[in-house]
């Protein structure tokens, strides 16, 4: 393992305190735990990271990263505006449903983040990213159907966000795609409603 280049090592413990702060939350989350899940020495972890802060800011980070990598390379059908956002949603909905442990590892690090002083900032730049990633979707969408918004892009990229986040954890909890896809269908009927023509 001392061969290991830094940026491997820290993928490598990245990925292990995901799993770790999904199964036992942040209070589970310790240097040790998350070591012993990575497979590494408690000395790898302090080469590669200051603290646990240092890596908890990181990871957040990473994860809202593979998110905006993953909206650039939606490629959508066409068609309506409600078409296009309810394939939008649908393919949020898969990606959820492929890494629930990510979604809630990030929930529980954005309530962490919340409750300690150091770390209330990150969950500030955390939302103002989704919120930037909703806009940036919602443009893609009025682009793709050449209509405009009838109200700020910002703002119903907020309203964006509060829907995806109902509809992440309540299927977390209940993990009824059913109720997921009927979200969805009220998501996409409300916001193409504040779609008007070019």
């Amino acid at each position: 393992m001392a061969r290991l280049p830094v940026a491997e090592r820290r993928e490598l413990l990245l990925d292990a305190a995901l799993r770790v702060v999904a199964e036992h939350g942040i209070s589970g989350a310790t240097t040790r735990a998350i070591v012993a899940e990575a497979g590494v020495s408690l000395a790898s972890f302090h080469y590669a990271f200051v603290s646990r802060d240092e890596l908890i800011a990181e990871l957040v980070n990473s994860v809202v990263a593979g998110e905006e990598m993953v909206l650039s390379r939606l490629e959508l059908r066409g068609g309506s505006m409600r078409d296009t956002l309810r394939e939008g949603l649908l393919h949020y909905f898969d990606v959820l449903r492929a890494h629930p442990l990510r979604e809630k590892a990030m929930f529980e690090l954005t309530q962490y983040a919340m409750r300690s002083p150091e770390l209330q900032p990150l969950a500030k730049v955390q939302y103002e990213r989704y919120y930037a990633l909703a806009e940036q979707a919602l443009d893609i969408a009025a682009s793709s159907t050449g209509l405009r918004w009838s109200r700020p892009a910002a703002e119903i990229a907020t309203i964006l966000v509060v829907l995806t986040d109902g509809l992440t954890i309540g299927w977390l909890v209940n993990r009824d795609d059913q109720a997921a896809r009927a979200i969805i269908d009220f998501a996409a009927d409300s916001l193409s409603a504040l779609a008007e023509a070019a």
